[in-house]
């Protein structure tokens, strides 16, 4: 009898997902065992690597699957917590009487590959009963395993770059529509799970217990396939004329939680959306008509994503300042833990840049533009602290935290890799109606949500409120040193400041 262990790990979904379609499909598996791992403890509604919002998105996430795998294939997920080797080793015994094949999806990250071999040497190679099968492309279009080890690999540093890589794997890339592939629960085809028991098996009603409420992204297979309907499939229009960097980076007027981009992030991170399915979503409605084309339009931002998923497997110490390639080593700051509680914590005075972080740390999401706003502030705009500090916090909160993506962000926004802007183009962190940033400031309705201290201050001082004059203070009810933070920093003289020190860093690199 053999039996495919299906481990889900970043593919939490049923439709698209290779590694639950060939265990559904393989004349190799005759039983399948779904698993899923919380490799962390809970405390405090969070783990060491997971914050309140990720924590949360991503059990939901797990519950949904679970009830689609129920549902939908009559198959029932094993949730367990602990250490993944330890893990597999206590159900190993009750699975004697089968072959076993451990199927696991593809990873750029070290920490995940590092574990693989782990596993491969202490679980497969000592046990004649069980194999390892690994699949790629379960997150991304590209198989990226192939790709960069194939002959005359450079990694890309432009979306020149990446369009010349998909016309050569493509061709007609943008029309392409990717073959995907569903599992089939008809009756001749349906197969069995198995059940087991281990003492690091846990119930998903005892974690739920243990964490926040739900936030305004509710996680899971379900939620994305609803998003993806509302913001993409239904709107042919805002499709074709999709052009990221001139989105709204404060939200949708009206609703301060609904972003004017897709909002498919967090699903597509944690793989309850297929990136294929939602390429082809895009090709079908772009064939109706004129559309916007890379790098702004969403398949751009598709293939921006790949491109960093190709770096992090080609680049060594990817998530390092330092022996990274693709990595200028400035000489940063010594790690100021008060600044940097008061970036973190929405607290430095400057209400854009609390707004933002404030958002993060209320729904672990924030618009590609706040990121480009307080990401530059904390490094090279006005903090000079080292990317890696904040490249940490958003990794732990983003409940689109992606490690690939995470990381070449922070490299490009810092402005220490090969496709970063400019070092010297910072953003105004007080920004006017025409700042790059496309920030509303007319109501100021996303400021006055987010920073209620500053909720009657007229739009003039909204966005710096230490120069409104006293009386302005008195009757919007906030002194600023008082109900609200003076800036923690003087913006202008540390901008020019660090101009100074990273120009002077790039010399020093010469």
């Amino acid at each position: 009898m053999k039996l495919a262990v299906v481990w889900f790990r970043n593919a939490l979904r049923i439709h698209d997902n290779p590694v639950l379609s060939w265990a559904y499909e393989s004349e190799n598996a005759d039983f399948i065992l779904p698993i899923y791992i919380f490799e962390e403890e809970i405390q405090q509604k969070s783990t060491q690597n997971m914050g309140e919002q990720r924590l949360r998105f991503q059990f939901d996430c797990v519950e949904n699957l679970h009830q689609n795998l129920k549902n939908k294939l009559d198959l029932d997920l094993h949730v367990f917590s602990g250490d993944c080797l330890e893990v597999l080793e206590s159900i190993r015994e009750q699975l004697q009487p089968f072959e076993v094949i451990l199927l696991k999806e593809y990873s750029t990250n070290p920490r995940d590959r590092k574990q693989s071999e782990l596993i491969g040497k202490k679980l497969i190679n000592t046990n004649p009963t069980w194999s390892i099968k690994s699949f790629p492309s379960t997150q991304t279009i590209l198989d990226i395993e192939a790709i960069v080890g194939s002959p005359g690999y450079k990694p890309p540093k432009s979306m020149k770059d990446m369009v010349r890589l998909f016309k050569i794997e493509f061709g007609d890339y943008e029309n392409i529509i990717f073959e995907t592939n569903d599992p089939n629960p008809s009756s001749n085809e349906r197969k069995q799970d198995v059940s087991v028991n281990s003492k690091y098996q846990v119930s998903l009603d005892k974690i739920r217990s243990s964490l926040s409420t739900a936030g305004y992204f509710r996680g899971g297979e379900n939620e994305a396939i609803t998003r993806l309907e509302k913001k993409v499939i239904s709107q042919n229009d805002y499709v074709n004329s999709f052009n990221k960097p001139k989105s709204i980076s404060t939200n949708i007027q009206g609703n301060p939680m609904e972003p004017t981009t897709t909002g498919l992030s967090p699903y597509i991170s944690t793989g309850c959306l297929s990136i294929r399915r939602l390429w082809n979503s895009c090709s079908e409605i772009q064939q109706s008509g004129e559309h916007t084309v890379p790098p702004v339009s969403i398949q751009g931002q598709i293939m921006f994503r790949e491109m960093f998923y190709l770096l992090s497997r080609s680049v060594d110490n990817w998530d390092q300042d330092s022996g990274n390639p693709q990595c200028k080593e400035i000489e940063w700051g010594e790690l100021n833990h008060a600044l940097l509680d008061s970036w973190d914590s929405g607290q430095t005075g400057f209400p854009l840049i609390d707004a933002m972080m404030r958002q993060l740390n209320a729904t672990g999401w924030m618009h590609h533009l706040g990121r480009h706003a307080v990401s530059c502030f904390l490094t090279r705009g006005q903090l000079w602290q080292n990317w890696t500090h904040g490249r940490d916090i958003f990794e732990r909160k983003l409940i689109d935290s992606d490690w690939a993506l995470n990381n070449g962000n922070w490299l490009w926004l810092a402005g220490v890799a090969p496709f970063s802007m400019p070092y010297y183009r910072i953003y105004n962190p007080c920004p006017d109606s025409k700042s790059s940033l496309n920030v509303e400031t007319k109501d100021a309705e996303f400021i006055r949500y987010w920073v209620p201290e500053l909720a009657e201050f007229p739009s003039k001082y909204i966005f710096e409120p230490h120069l409104a004059p006293l009386h302005i203070q008195e009757s919007a009810g906030c002194l600023i040193g008082t109900d609200y933070p003076n800036p923690i920093i003087d913006r202008k003289e540390s901008r020019k400041k660090n101009l100074q020190s990273f120009k002077h860093s790039l010399e020093k690199l010469r």
